[in-house]
């Protein structure tokens, strides 16, 4: 268990390092072409590897530009890690894109839309809808 603790610990310590190192040490313009943000990282239980998931908001060009400076920026952010973190051996560090923002929102929107049809069409089912909370409001005052 304490294992476990301390590569989290550690994993929330690189994704804390690396969001301060997009914001002031990387200086690869690529970088800079969409809205970066790290969404999660991922170490090994030997401390040997880690995995930093990354959203990039913008088209995919720009993800893809931001992609490629961040695997050539790599070796600096694994030597800046070492550095900052004073670890005996630092992780080798992969950058991969992260699209579990863009699937939720995905997911969102067509939730959305089908809601929109349903209210279209007048199915609304039992208990979801703005008539199905009027009847059983009205149920409930009369006591019946």
């Amino acid at each position: 268990m304490a294992q476990g603790r301390r590569v989290e610990r550690m994993a929330a310590l690189i994704r804390r390092e690396v969001s301060d190192l997009l914001i002031n040490g990387i200086k690869d313009e690529r970088v800079h072409n969409g809205m970066v943000s790290i969404t999660h990282a991922d170490v090994a239980g030997d401390l040997q590897h880690c995995r930093i998931f990354v959203s990039v908001l913008g088209s995919d060009a720009d993800r893809q530009l931001v992609l490629d400076g961040l695997k050539a920026a790599a070796p600096y952010v694994k030597g800046e890690l070492g550095r900052r973190l004073k670890m005996r051996r630092t992780p080798e560090v992969v950058f991969l894109l992260d699209k579990g923002l863009e699937r939720g929102t995905t997911v969102l929107g067509l939730l959305g839309r089908l809601e929109s049809e349903r209210l279209e069409r007048g199915e609304v089912p039992e208990g979801t809808g703005a008539e199905g909370e009027g009847e059983a409001s009205g149920e409930d005052s009369n006591g019946d």
